[in-house]
C-alpha cells in the first residue's frame, strides 16, 4: 500500500453476502475459457488434487470478479463520499490491480467483501489517485481474498470545457 495523506480519512464498507454454487463456477470458467484440467475434468481434480481441493473450486479471478461485483451496488457512494471536498476531475479508469489469494472458494460457500477506500496524494501531474481495498470472506470468518483496486480521477482542468 502506498501513504496516505494526513488529510484522507479511509472510508469503511462491508457488502451483502452471496452464496456460490456450481453453476456460478462452470460458467465463469466457460465464459473466460479456463479450460484447464484443475476447473473442468472432476477425475483429474480427484486424481491429482489433496484435501478440499478435490472437489470443484473456484479459479483466483472468479473469486476477485466476484469481489468487485459484491461491491458494485455501493461503489458510486464510496466514491462520492471518499471525494468529498476534494476538486478532482473526471474518472480516469481503473489503472491498477494487486491481489493476493489467500483460500479458496467452494460451492456452497456464502461470502462478502469488507474494505476500505483512501485517497492517495495527488501525483505530480495533478491526478487523483484512489485506493479501494478488499477483503473477501467466507461464512467462517476467513479472508479468502485481499485486493486493491486503484482508480484515478482527472485533474479538475482536464474536466472543464
Amino acid at each position: 500500500m502506498t501513504n496516505l495523506t494526513d488529510s484522507a480519512k479511509p472510508h469503511h464498507f462491508k457488502t451483502h453476502r452471496r452464496t456460490i454454487t456450481e453453476t456460478d463456477i462452470v460458467n465463469f470458467v466457460n465464459v473466460v475459457g479456463l479450460h484447464e484440467p484443475f476447473f473442468i475434468d472432476m477425475e483429474y481434480i480427484q486424481k491429482n488434487m489433496e484435501g478440499t481441493h478435490r472437489s470443484r473450486f473456484a479459479p483466483g479471478p472468479m473469486i476477485i470478479s466476484l469481489g468487485m461485483g459484491l461491491l458494485a451496488p455501493y461503489v458510486a457512494g464510496i466514491i462520492e463520499r471518499t471525494l468529498a471536498g476534494q476538486a478532482v476531475g473526471p474518472f480516469g479508469g481503473m489503472t491498477g490491480l494487486q491481489a493476493r489469494l489467500r483460500g479458496a472458494l467452494f460451492p456452497g460457500d456464502t461470502i462478502h467483501v469488507e474494505g476500505e477506500a483512501r485517497l492517495l496524494p495527488k501525483t505530480s501531474r495533478g491526478y487523483t489517485l484512489m485506493e479501494l481495498q478488499h477483503l473477501v470472506i467466507n461464512q467462517r470468518g476467513e479472508t479468502i481474498a485481499d485486493f486493491t483496486e486503484t482508480l484515478t480521477f482527472l485533474p479538475k482542468e482536464a474536466g472543464t470545457a
